[in-house]
């Protein structure tokens, strides 16, 4: 039987089939391979760019830890710094008008791991180029100790700064921390004080209230007004040029508050850099204490017409000086008679003070003294105050010398209180340095009767129309005061050629409202003043100067200085001989 076989192109066209589908399976499988490989690349691509990304952002992040964040190192060189943390804002200090005295910026402080700079000696070449005040020798021993934290330099001005970020040293590091800044440099620093830096208050207002500054973001107000106290600087800085003098110290009060409107005294020094000069940094006005001289004479008067003893009508004799011991008490340019209680006043007498004191005794001398706080340190808010030197045992003859200013030492301020409170009807104010709030009630204690205030008032008067203060008259602000010469102390006796020159006034003296004090240390007589260095001669006229241009800044308009009711206010009406002596 034959076979059935199928036809030969039937065969021929399955090979092709067969091989056909090969090629496709072929086809298929190497297409398959190459897809697989391409996604095998494309995922290999994202791990890699993911890997970029993650060294970049970590590197940035790095970056801006270390240029911007400021807290570079490692978590132990954190926990070094800790106590570096960025401190809390400090208050800032304004002045009565809101000016601004004191306030804190923020700044970048360099530090540096040692462990971590590469090259110390590379580093404080290229450190000391950029802080050229860096100590070279002082900045390679930090970078090369085994420390992991050292100081470099604190407070950086945004320049500094900036220079030593562009030298990208290995192991440098930037910290926030503030700087304590004062717009007025030098002309408030015995006032407002400095911080150190950690922004710790070290003197002034900063450290009588650090706590509150540091805790409270109110500003602390302050009594001063820049205004005033620019120009109390400029005058007494020019007295004290003029007079080649040692230094000077002046103040502004507002007699029925008690706020000092201004304090300076000089030298002075820059906050931002305090010196270490003590004369510089000693604050005459607060810290020191002066035999007054003369200027005490104000409360010797008020002693003696508000003992009810002595009335002003009532004559001394100044005929001869008075023995105290081994000392004898005499008149500068005395006038050799007998002297009313006004003339005592006007021409300083000595001799007459002395006579008026023993005639009221010491008892009531001392009482009077403790309560014009005399006899004990100011309550002024700063730290640097004085304590008054008061004799002990308080004898006869300390009662004779205390009489014209020498043998009881007290701080300008205590003089100032003291005086601001015998013109402004008897009243005595605590001094601040605080601005008081209008609303509130001012602290007051009585210390003498509104007739002695008025009679005292009047003999100021009479000073600077006839006596030895004639240089501090101010057209149209009717100004009263007196004039102060003492010797300095020098071992156990007095150097006649080292003067201490003062005048203290108030204006305009029928109602007064503000008190000016001025005082220069060991003034030279110049050939303008004839070779003296009085009160009269150097401290009056400056004292003037500050009246005539302070009036205007204060809204006070100059009146007629004759005006009736003028005259009337201030004019002394009795001696013995029943005529008037005038004060116009």
């Amino acid at each position: 039987m034959t076979g059935i076989h199928a036809p030969r192109h039937w065969h021929i066209d399955r090979a092709q089939a067969t091989a056909a589908a090969g090629g496709r399976t072929a086809e298929r499988r190497t297409g398959g391979r190459a897809a697989q490989a391409l996604e095998q690349a494309r995922s290999r691509l994202m791990v890699t760019v993911a890997v970029f990304a993650l060294a970049f952002g970590a590197v940035g992040v790095k970056l801006v830890d270390a240029t911007v964040m400021s807290q570079g190192g490692d978590t132990g060189l954190a926990q070094a710094a800790s106590a570096h943390a960025i401190p809390a804002s400090r208050a800032d200090i304004v002045d009565r008008n809101g000016v601004l005295l004191a306030s804190s910026l923020a700044t970048a402080s360099l530090h540096a791991d040692p462990k971590l700079v590469i090259n110390p000696l590379e580093a404080t070449q290229k450190l000391t180029s950029v802080l050229t005040d860096l100590d070279y020798q002082d900045t390679l021993a930090k970078l090369k100790s085994d420390k992991r934290f050292v100081w470099i330099r604190r407070n950086l001005s945004p320049r500094e700064h900036y220079e030593v970020n562009r030298l990208g040293i290995p192991g440098l590091y930037f910290q926030r921390e503030e700087r304590r800044v004062y717009p007025n440099a030098n002309l408030t620093a015995h006032v407002v004080g400095f911080t150190g830096v950690d922004n710790n208050g070290l003197m002034g207002v900063e450290q009588s209230f650090d706590s509150r500054l540091r805790s409270s973001s109110e500003p602390v107000q302050l009594s001063l007004d820049v205004r005033l106290q620019h120009l109390v600087k400029r005058e007494l800085q020019s007295a004290v040029d003029e007079f080649q003098a040692l230094g000077g110290a002046g103040m502004i009060m507002d007699v029925k508050t008690g706020e000092v409107l201004a304090m300076v005294s000089l030298p002075d020094f820059d906050p931002h850099a305090p010196t270490n000069d003590e004369n510089a940094r000693f604050n005459r006005n607060t810290l020191g204490v002066y035999e007054m001289g003369s200027t005490f004479k104000i409360f010797n008067s008020a002693l003696a017409l508000e003992s009810g003893k002595i009335r002003m009508g009532d004559s001394f004799d100044a005929t001869k000086s008075v023995r105290v011991g081994r000392f004898t008490i005499s008149d500068y340019h005395g006038k050799n008679r007998w002297l009313t209680v006004p003339e005592v006043f006007m021409y300083s007498s000595n001799i007459g003070s002395v006579r008026m004191a023993l005639e009221v005794g010491t008892p009531a001398q001392r009482a009077l003294m403790d309560k014009l706080g005399l006899l004990r340190r100011s309550p002024v808010e700063i730290p640097e105050v004085g304590a008054p030197m008061v004799p002990s045992p308080w004898r006869e003859a300390s009662t004779m010398t205390i009489a014209f200013g020498h043998g009881l030492s007290v701080s300008p301020i205590q003089m100032a209180s003291a005086t601001a409170a015998t013109v402004n009807g008897g009243l005595l104010h605590p001094p601040t340095l605080l601005k008081r709030d209008p609303g509130d009630p001012v602290p007051a204690e009585r210390v003498i009767s509104p007739q002695t205030s008025d009679q005292i008032r009047r003999l100021m008067r009479l000073v600077v129309t006839q006596g030895t203060a004639t240089g501090a008259a101010a057209p149209g602000y009717v100004v009263g005061g007196k004039t102060g010469t003492a010797e300095k102390t020098s071992g156990r006796g007095y150097a006649k050629k080292a003067l201490l020159s003062s005048f203290i006034g108030a204006f305009p003296i029928q109602d007064p409202r503000y008190l000016v004090m001025a005082m220069v240390d060991e003034p030279k007589g110049n050939k303008r003043t004839y070779g003296y260095a009085t009160g009269g001669w150097v401290a009056a006229p400056l004292a003037g100067r500050i009246i005539q241009q302070m009036g205007p800044l204060m809204g006070i308009a100059p009146i007629d200085e004759n005006r009736p009711d003028i005259r009337t206010a201030t004019e002394i009406h009795l001696n013995p001989r029943g005529s008037t002596l005038a004060s116009y």
